[in-house]
Formats: C-alpha cells, sequence, structure tokens
C-alpha cells in the first residue's frame, strides 16, 4: 500500500507541475507583469525601510531639491 501511495504522490507532482508550466507558458505576459509589480514593490518597501532610518527634512528642501535649487 506504500508504495502505491509513493507512487500516486510522485505522479500528481508530476501533473501539478507538467500544469504549472503550461500555465506559465501560455501566459508569459500576466507572469512577467505580476515579477515585474513584484520587484517594484519590494524596491518600494526597501526605500520605505531606508528612508524611516534616515533624518528628516523639510518640505522646502524637497522642493528645492525637486526645483534643482
Amino acid at each position: 500500500m506504500t508504495n502505491s501511495t509513493n507512487l500516486d504522490e510522485i505522479r500528481i507532482k508530476s501533473l501539478f507541475k507538467e500544469a504549472l508550466i503550461e500555465v506559465i507558458e501560455e501566459n508569459q505576459e500576466l507572469v512577467s507583469s505580476i515579477l515585474i509589480e513584484s520587484l517594484e514593490d519590494i524596491g518600494l518597501s526597501r526605500a520605505i525601510q531606508e528612508g524611516e532610518q534616515s533624518k528628516a527634512v523639510s518640505r522646502d528642501e524637497i522642493f528645492k531639491v525637486l526645483t534643482g535649487e
């Protein structure tokens, strides 16, 4: 019985992998978009964390940098 169970698990894993590969191949644009958004979210999260650890600056200082003054 244990051998049969192991074979069933192996077959299920194999079928799941095949299905996942098929979905990725058929939806490359969607997968690409999801990955890009995830990387942007990670970057934003890291920027926020860095900002929380840096010293505060005034609104005027920010606008000076943005306007090139």
